[in-house]
Order: C-alpha cells, then sequence, then structure tokens
C-alpha cells in the first residue's frame, strides 16, 4: 500500500483541523483512489514464516488479524486522533464499547472511580451496577459542583469519569478544573465528548487524559453506523487499552469505519450548521418553556463556562415541560421533527429521555440525574431552521403552551 501525506504526522499535525478531517490519515493503494479504499478482510497472507513472525514479535509493522488492524480502521482512527490532537486512537465497535473499553481496561478490584451524577443512561449503568461487579469502587457526584470532585477522592482512586456537555440535562463541566484536580493525584481523567465531537470541543486542550466518542453521532452524524473511538497518549492507547481491545475484540467493522471517515469530510460544516439552528430554535422557544437547558443562551447557568470550552453551542439541549402527560402531547404533535433517540444526526430528533434512554435508571435514579418526567431532548439538524420552528410552535401550541 502507497502511503501519501496523510499519514506522515510531520505534515500532517501542521495542518488545520478541517484538513485534517478530510486528508489526515488517508493512504492510498497502488491504484492511486481519492477516496479511502474498504478492505474488507479478516485476515492478511504472508510472503514467508519470518514474515510472520516479525510481525506477531511487533518489529514489522504489517497487518496480522482484523481484529487488531485493518487498513481503513486504522485510517480512521489515525483521523480521529490527528482531529483530537491525541498521540493515538483505538477504533470501537459502538459508543458504549468505547465508554467501556476506556473505563475496564485500566480499572481493576480495588480501584475508585469518581463518575458525574449527569450522564447518559447506560453511561451510568456502567459505574453504578458493571464496575461493581468487579470489585471497582465508584462515587457518584454532582459535577457542576467543582469541588466535589477533590472531596471524593479516595487513596485508591484511579480514575474521573465525565459527560460534558451532559446527557439529557446539558450539565456543563469545567473540564480544565477537574483535570486539573485529576493530575495533581494522578487520576486519570475520562471525558465523554459525544455531544460536541472534536469540531466543537477539544477536551484534551483543557488537560483531558483520555476522550471517549459515540462515533455513531456527529461524526457520522447521517444515521447509518454504529461506531466509537478512544483517545489518549500512544503509552495509555498500547499498554493499557490495546491489550484488553486485543483479547476482547469490541472493534469496528472496517465497512463501518469507511462510513465515519465520510462523515468526518463534513462534520465541522454541519456541527456549526445545527449549533446555529439549535441557538435559533432555542431562543425562540425560551419564553415559551417553563424551564429551558441550553448552553448557548444566557439563561444556562454555566453559559459562560461552555461557550470558552466549546466553538459553538451544540446541536443538542433540552427542555422541561410540566409533565410526562405533555411531553407526550408535544411529541405527538410534531410533523416535521421525529421521534427518536438517537443524537447528532442530519435530521431534527426529539425524544422523552425518561421513557427511553433513562427508563432503565428507575424513577429514583432519574429523579436523582435530574430528568425529570416533563423533559424532552431534541436534536436540531440541518433543515431549514425557520421549518424546524414552526413545527416546534405548533407542536407546543397543540400541547396548550
Amino acid at each position: 500500500m502507497k502511503k501519501t501525506t496523510g499519514t506522515d504526522r510531520s505534515i500532517t499535525r501542521k495542518w488545520r483541523p478541517a484538513t485534517q478531517a478530510i486528508r489526515g490519515g488517508t493512504w492510498r493503494s497502488e491504484h492511486g483512489e481519492t477516496s479511502e479504499a474498504l478492505f474488507l478482510t479478516s485476515g492478511y497472507t504472508y510472503d514467508d514464516a519470518a514474515t510472520v513472525a516479525a510481525r506477531f514479535a511487533g518489529d514489522d509493522p504489517g497487518m496480522t488479524y482484523s481484529r487488531l488492524q485493518n487498513p481503513t480502521v486504522a485510517m480512521l482512527e489515525e483521523r480521529i486522533a490527528l482531529m483530537e490532537g491525541a498521540e493515538a486512537c483505538r477504533a470501537q465497535a459502538s459508543g458504549m464499547a468505547a465508554m467501556t473499553a476506556a473505563l475496564l481496561c485500566q480499572l481493576s478490584a480495588g480501584d475508585h472511580c469518581v463518575a458525574a451524577r449527569a450522564a447518559f443512561g447506560s453511561c451510568r449503568w456502567l459505574v453504578d451496577h458493571l464496575l461493581p461487579r468487579f470489585g471497582i469502587e465508584t462515587t457518584i457526584i454532582d459535577s457542576a459542583d467543582d469541588d466535589a470532585w477533590q472531596r471524593a477522592i479516595r487513596p485508591n482512586t484511579k480514575v474521573f469519569f465525565f459527560e460534558s456537555p451532559a446527557n439529557p440535562t446539558l450539565d456543563i463541566v469545567d473540564i480544565a478544573k477537574v483535570c486539573a484536580i485529576a493530575k495533581a493525584h494522578g487520576i486519570t481523567s475520562v471525558v465523554d465528548n459525544a455531544f460536541c465531537s472534536p469540531a466543537l470541543q477539544r477536551p484534551m486542550e483543557f488537560g483531558a487524559d483520555v476522550v471517549a466518542y459515540s462515533a455513531t453521532k456527529l461524526m457520522d452524524g447521517q444515521g447509518r453506523v454504529l461506531a466509537g473511538a478512544v483517545c489518549g497518549s500512544e503509552e495509555f492507547i498500547n499498554e493499557k487499552l490495546l491489550p484488553f481491545q486485543r483479547n476482547t475484540g469490541p472493534n469496528l467493522a472496517p465497512f463501518n469505519a469507511w462510513v465515519v471517515l465520510k462523515g468526518l469530510e463534513t462534520l465541522s460544516l454541519r456541527a456549526h450548521k445545527q449549533s446555529e439552528n439549535a441557538l435559533e430554535l432555542g431562543q425562540f422557544m425560551e419564553s415559551r418553556v417553563p424551564v429551558m437547558l441550553h448552553p448557548g443562551l444566557a439563561s444556562h447557568p454555566r453559559h459562560e463556562l461552555a461557550m470558552r470550552q466549546m466553538d459553538n453551542c451544540g446541536p443538542i439541549f433540552s427542555f422541561v415541560l410540566g409533565s410526562r402527560e405533555q411531553a407526550f402531547a408535544v411529541l405527538d404533535a410534531l410533523e416535521l421533527i421525529d421521534i427518536s433517540n438517537n443524537i447528532g444526526d442530519s435530521r431534527s430528533l426529539m425524544c422523552h429521555p425518561a421513557s427511553s434512554t433513562h427508563a432503565n435508571m428507575g424513577e429514583e435514579g432519574r429523579a436523582e440525574m435530574g430528568v425529570l418526567e416533563g423533559m424532552l431532548r431534541i436534536n436540531v439538524g440541518l433543515e431549514d431552521a425557520q421549518d424546524v420552528i414552526e413545527d416546534m410552535d405548533q407542536a407546543l401550541s397543540a400541547a396548550g403552551l
């Protein structure tokens, strides 16, 4: 395979993010294709026995098996690492595979993990149920209380784990402050950046050690495939994550990697336009709903912090109505916006978290997280913003708002 300047880091690190998103990590075969090649293969052949031995010993950089390396997946990993400003990246089968791997690859029985209260339901399940099952202690804190992170530290604390913005409450974490606390105590900070992607926020610029993604969301951004990614230092990726991934197998399929590569080419354009549309919709709705949770609006309690950390407000926000019945009435009246629990899509999508993404948390668990019965979460897409506003207007009116 002919390697082009897309894999020469002395060149690619000079490029700006928009260029990296299109050309970073690109390899070309002898055919000189412009679009990345799709390598649908599980294994590889070798010219001689010595080559096999050298590859498995790590002395030869060639491929051995697609659970470990695949050219298409490797291009995606290199591109995401460049965009994130990370030394290395490993792609995962899904966003939750990425979160699980990022935690389990470094935590053992007797360790302690501090995690944010507000989080995606499955992420909270990892912290509340899976980690304790393996003898890993966990503490849940209010991520908006910066000092709570410091107070939660124990001698065996190994990981801080949080989302910013959080799903679906849009809590904003002071990434620089929390990561500085972690570093001061030798704790690894793991940040779920799925609501933003590197097009809108790069946690490593604020001191994060590990950044994990559901690439299903904005990176693909068109509702096509499941994918995930974990970014970090070469030491973390190769010495902690890779052995876990090699032996447990949460690998991304080459076709899905290829689809996400295509999505990255338009990521910045989509993320910024969808953010603009979300801000227009949020401004229109703010006086119509009892509670608005939108980091791009001055009414958000951490608006200034969000705008310091994020390049734009993001396409996702939540709002709270008086009851589940009122929330359902809005959903049932929608004509353009789809009812769906996905986010980051180019289509506008809305869901009721208490009965979908956070249903498994139970009523008490949802209340503790701030996921109220009247809450609705919307992902604002690429449609004409005025059409989305008009649809929301008539849906709110139908619900008596």
